[in-house]
């Protein structure tokens, strides 16, 4: 049987993630979705049921929307996995808390994510994503987001695990390059953010040329993104709201901040 994933399940506090102990081990290691399932259905061309509701802080093992092709009909579907690429060969599904991402330059060459490169490719929809950047003792988080605050995708890669018990999980990871000129003093790594003309080829299941695939991931143009430092809540992964992302002046009041940005 397949399991349901809850879209607004939080990540069990018993098991220790890699990720969460340093908010700058994992890149892309948090996002933003905030646009509602009908949004997204039209936006991406899905036929079937999106099932999903804003979110503004979404963490690594956490239920993650994604878009992919099926693989005998000409349809985009929708489906909720696990963000954190669980191999079908592991023993063990906690190896996908540290593979929430794929090197580009790598990833046709790593076990983990040879397969999926060929034949398990996605879209990971998003409006925004994190970084943060060391400031002395501190670490500052920043917002990123295209110049026009569109929705768009990451380039994904997804795969089934069969636990021990039977029960099938859908997992994916998300690919990521070198840094555009908006995340270079801030992170040397970037999500590969996919133009949207790059989405029939990437999506398409019958297209395996894993060389021309790979010069799909690219850093993002630097003239479409922005970005802007928000409130260190994101910091925290139970606080899911839309504060989380707001653009915020550190050093500044609340009652200035309100000010300033409303």
């Amino acid at each position: 049987m397949q399991k349901r994933l809850q879209p607004n399940r939080q990540p069990r506090k018993d098991v220790k993630c890699p990720v969460y102990a340093d908010i700058l081990i994992g890149m892309c290691g948090r996002y933003r979705l905030s646009r509602r399932a009908q949004v997204l259905r039209d936006h991406f061309g899905i036929d079937t049921e999106v099932d999903w509701s804003p979110r503004y802080n979404i963490a690594p093992t956490q239920p993650v929307p994604t878009v992919h092709q099926h693989r005998s009909e000409p349809k985009r579907e929708c489906s909720l996995m696990r963000w954190g690429l669980i191999p079908y060969w592991s023993k063990d599904a906690r190896i996908g808390a540290s593979m929430i991402n794929a090197r580009a330059e790598t990833v046709s060459s790593k076990a983990a994510f040879r397969d999926p490169l060929l034949y398990r490719r996605c879209l990971v929809p998003a409006d925004g994503f994190y970084e943060w950047k060391r400031d002395g003792h501190s670490k500052q988080p920043y917002c990123f987001t295209a110049a026009d605050d569109s929705l768009f995708a990451f380039a994904g890669l997804w795969d089934r695990w069969r636990a021990p018990d039977g029960t099938i999980v859908k997992s994916c990871a998300i690919l990521t390059t070198t840094p555009n000129l908006v995340m270079a003093d801030i992170h040397d790594r970037m999500p590969v953010i996919l133009p949207a003309d790059a989405y029939d080829l990437w999506l398409d299941p019958g297209f395996r040329d894993s060389a021309t695939l790979c010069d799909l991931l690219k850093p993002f143009e630097s003239s479409a993104m922005r970005r802007f430092s928000v409130s260190t809540r994101v910091n925290n992964v139970e606080n899911d709201e839309p504060d989380c992302s707001a653009p915020f002046e550190p050093g500044k009041s609340a009652a200035v901040q309100e000010t300033l940005f409303s």
